[in-house]
């Protein structure tokens, strides 16, 4: 009984879960910003092709 006592008294566990839960949000942030990029990303490599296949042609 004296074991599951200490468990609940120490607090380490559950820094180390809000760690991981703010490492967690973190991630799903810059994986969120990152997809907008590459959205952008592409579309203006788009364009840049379009002008450049124009160019090309003409």
């Amino acid at each position: 009984m004296t074991f599951f006592k200490n468990m609940l008294r120490d607090e380490a566990g559950a820094t180390a879960i809000e760690y991981g839960l703010i490492a967690a949000l973190i991630a799903i942030a810059a994986i969120t910003a990152l997809q907008g990029v590459g959205d952008e990303l592409d579309t203006t490599f788009g364009k840049v092709e379009s002008e450049l296949d124009s160019a090309n042609d003409g």
